[in-house]
């Protein structure tokens, strides 16, 4: 998808493809809305990733993609998509959906995530699963919103110990 600009009367929200001039303030977004909830590295969260300040080189390889989005020029959250690791190769994972408060509650985690999910599409994937953990009530009613379903365990190898709610979408 191209830059999709979204005018309001107070605030400009911008949704685009990552660039690596991008990954201090998107790091600094996931660190800030992690710490918020009380998401702690050593409890294997997103914080602990070794690539976390470096996405957009991983976000640059074949059948990746992640998205930040700026309010008023400042970036202010974003998402991904990318295969699923130790998992079949039609699962990906819907990854790093982070959002700052100013700009929750806009329907852009929604918009996203779906424009994360048609990508994914677009590259032959045909399911989607995602973890994150059972305080983030709000993110879980999106995701059930969108037809992910609630499983049973963890697919793949993502490393996140502590997420104990793992979903799954049929694309």
């Amino acid at each position: 998808m191209t830059t999709a600009v979204i005018n309001s009367t107070e605030q400009d929200v911008v949704v685009r493809r990552i660039t690596c001039d991008d990954n201090a303030d998107i790091a600094r977004v996931i660190r800030t809305v992690s710490a918020e909830f009380g998401l702690t590295a050593d409890k294997g969260y997103t914080v602990a990733d070794p690539n976390l300040d470096v996405l957009c080189e991983m976000y640059s390889r074949p059948l990746h993609a992640y998205w930040v989005v700026e309010l008023n020029g400042e970036i202010a959250g974003g998402g991904g998509v990318a295969p699923l690791v130790g998992a079949d190769d039609d699962i990906c994972e819907l990854q790093k959906m982070y959002f700052m408060s100013s700009l929750r509650g806009k329907g852009l985690a929604k918009r996203l995530a779906i424009q994360a999910m048609a990508h994914a599409k677009g590259q032959g994937f045909t399911r989607c699963y995602l973890e994150t953990t059972a305080s983030l009530t709000q993110a879980i009613a999106l995701y059930e919103h969108l037809g992910f379903e609630h499983i049973d365990g963890a697919l793949g190898s993502t490393g996140h110990v502590d997420c104990e709610v793992t979903m799954l979408k049929t694309l």
